[in-house]
C-alpha cells in the first residue's frame, strides 16, 4: 500500500539516521521525509526472558522450525515464539500496517526484501543492529544491503535468498548444437539460431505476470529504481540500465524469436514439458516450479549463471527472497532479534528451514551444508548445482526499492502485458511504469525530483 509521508513520525534519535543516496551502497532512500525505526524504550530491555513472542510468516512448516528454538534455547532463555501463519505479498503488508496503526502488530513478521522500505517509512519496524548488527559478514553484501537499506542500521535478518540463473533443457541445446550464452549478445543470437533450426520452439517466453522478474533483471543491470537526497526522492525506473533491458527483451519480442506469453498457465506449463521452450530465466528456487510445471522433463535441465552484459561483468539479480524482522509496537525488541538471529544463522534452524520449508539460505555458510550436499532431485544430472549456486549468489547486485513497490509492480504487470502481446515498444510501457510510481509518490506528498 502507498506510504503517506503526513503520518505522525517520532523524531530522529542518532541511531536512527535519515537515509540519504551514497554510490557506493545504492541507498534505497525509504526514510525520505519519515523516521526510520524509531520507538521508545519499552523495546529495548535485556534480550533475556521471560518474554512471549508472536510471528507472522507465510513459511511453511515454520512452527517445526521454532519448535527447536522453543525447545531448547529458547527454553533455557524463557523466550517462547508463536507462530501465526499468514498470507504473503501486499496482503501481509497492509495487514501489518493496519495493525501497527492501533499498535497492536506482532513482535516479528516475515518481510520481502522489496517491503522493507514501506515498512521502515511506516516506522513499523525497528532498529536491531544492536542485536544483529555483527551479522553483515554472515551474507552478500547485495543481500545485506537490502536488509540494512544501505545505512548502519539493521531492519532485519536476512532469511532466504533468490539468486537468478538461466535453466536449459540440456538434451535439446546439445541436439540444436547450442551453448549456454554467457552475455546477453549471445542469449539473443541463441534465440535466433534455435527459431532457424526449429522454428516452432522458443528459446523462452517474456512474462508480465512477475513483475519479480524483471526487477531482478533490471538489478543485475544496475538499475536504481528509487534513490534520496536529503527530503527529496529520485525515481530511476526508467534509467539506462532499465531502459537497456526493456528495449532488449522488447526487441526479442518484436522479432519473433521468442515467445511473448506469460508464465504459470497451462499453455507454459506445457511448453516447457513438451519442450516447446528449452530455457527459463529462473531463480534457485525453479527446480520446485519445474517439478509441478515439466514433470517429464526430470533429469534434462541445467543450469548456468545469468548471462552478463558483457565479458568482464560478473553479477545477478534476485528474484524473491525475504528477512526477518522486528517491529517498533514490540515489547521485547531485544529477545524479537535474539530469536530472528538465531532462526537466520544458526547452523540447525537453517538446516531445519531448509528440510521442513525448503528455503535457500541467505546465510552464505549454510548454502553449501549438509542440506545442500546433493543437487535438488530434477536437477540429478547436475551434482554442481548447489556449489555453482552459492558462487552466484555471493554476485547479488544491490537493489533499490522504495516506499511504493506496488504501484510500479501493478503498472509493470498492465503495460508491459499489453506490449508483449501487442509486440509493441516496451520503452513506451517502462515510461507508464515511472510516470505511474512518480505520480503516486506526489500525490501521497512525497517531494519528487523531476
Amino acid at each position: 500500500m502507498p506510504i503517506s509521508p503526513r503520518t505522525s513520525r517520532t523524531p530522529f534519535t542518532p541511531r536512527r539516521r535519515r537515509l540519504v543516496a551514497t554510490a557506493a551502497t545504492l541507498t534505497l532512500g525509504a526514510c525520505a521525509l519519515a523516521a526510520c525505526g524509531s520507538s521508545d524504550d519499552s523495546g529495548a530491555q535485556d534480550a533475556s526472558g521471560p518474554a512471549d513472542l508472536t510471528y507472522w510468516t507465510w513459511t511453511p512448516n515454520m512452527d517445526k522450525v521454532v519448535d527447536l528454538w522453543n525447545q531448547g534455547p529458547g527454553k533455557k532463555q524463557q523466550i517462547k515464539v508463536t507462530v501465526k501463519k499468514q498470507a504473503s505479498g501486499d496482503t501481509l503488508v497492509t495487514k501489518i500496517l493496519t495493525a501497527h496503526k492501533a499498535k497492536k502488530a506482532p513482535d516479528l513478521v516475515q518481510a520481502e526484501y522489496q517491503a522493507l522500505p514501506t515498512l521502515v517509512s511506516n516506522d513499523a519496524l525497528a532498529d536491531i543492529s544492536d542485536a544483529a548488527g555483527d551479522l553483515k559478514d554472515e551474507y552478500a553484501d547485495g543481500i545485506w544491503q537490502q536488509a540494512t537499506l544501505g545505512t548502519d542500521a539493521v531492519y532485519a535478518v536476512p532469511q532466504d535468498a533468490a539468486p537468478m540463473m538461466f535453466l536449459y533443457r540440456e538434451d535439446l541445446f546439445k541436439k540444436y548444437g547450442l551453448s549456454a550464452p554467457t552475455t546477453w549478445d549471445d542469449f539473443a543470437e541463441v534465440a535466433r539460431e534455435l527459431k532457424k533450426k526449429a522454428p516452432e520452439k522458443d528459446l523462452t517466453t517474456f512474462s508480465a505476470n512477475d513483475s519479480g522478474l524483471f526487477a531482478g533483471l533490471a538489478q543485475q543491470a544496475g538499475a536504481k529504481w528509487w534513490t534520496t537526497s536529503g527530503d527529496t526522492w529520485k525515481v530511476g525506473i526508467d534509467d539506462a540500465a532499465t531502459k537497456k533491458v526493456a528495449d532488449f527483451w522488447g526487441g526479442l519480442v518484436k522479432e519473433g524469436v521468442i515467445d511473448n506469453q506469460p508464465m504459470y498457465t497451462p499453455a507454459w506449463n506445457k511448453a516447457l514439458d513438451t519442450g516447446k521452450q528449452i530455457a527459463w530465466v529462473s531463480a534457485v528456487w525453479a527446480p520446485g516450479t519445474l517439478t509441478t510445471a515439466a514433470p517429464d522433463t526430470k533429469g534434462k535441465w541445467a543450469m548456468a549463471p545469468l548471462p552478463q552484459w558483457d565479458d568482464h561483468s560478473t553479477s545477478t539479480g534476485s528474484w524473491g527472497g525475504s528477512s526477518t524482522a522486528v517491529t517498533t509496537d514490540s515489547t521485547h525488541q531485544a529477545a524479537a532479534a535474539k530469536f530472528a538471529t538465531w532462526l537466520n544463522t544458526d547452523p540447525k534452524a537453517l538446516a531445519a528451514l531448509a528440510r521442513e520449508s525448503g528455503i535457500y539460505p541467505a546465510a552464505t555458510a549454510a548454502q553449501l551444508s549438509g542440506a545442500f550436499s546433493e543437487p535438488p532431485a530434477f536437477f540429478a544430472n547436475q551434482p554442481d548445482f548447489y556449489p555453482q549456486a552459492a558462487k552466484i549468489a555471493k554476485t547479488t547486485a544491490p537493489a533499490a526499492w522504495g516506499p511504493n513497490v506496488n504501484v510500479a509492480y501493478n503498472t509493470f504487470k498492465d503495460a508491459f502485458a499489453a506490449a508483449a502481446k501487442n509486440k509493441s515498444d516496451f520503452g513506451a510501457a517502462l515510461t507508464k511504469m515511472q510516470d505511474a510510481t512518480v505520480a503516486d509518490m506526489k500525490k501521497q506528498g512525497f517531494e519528487v525530483a523531476e
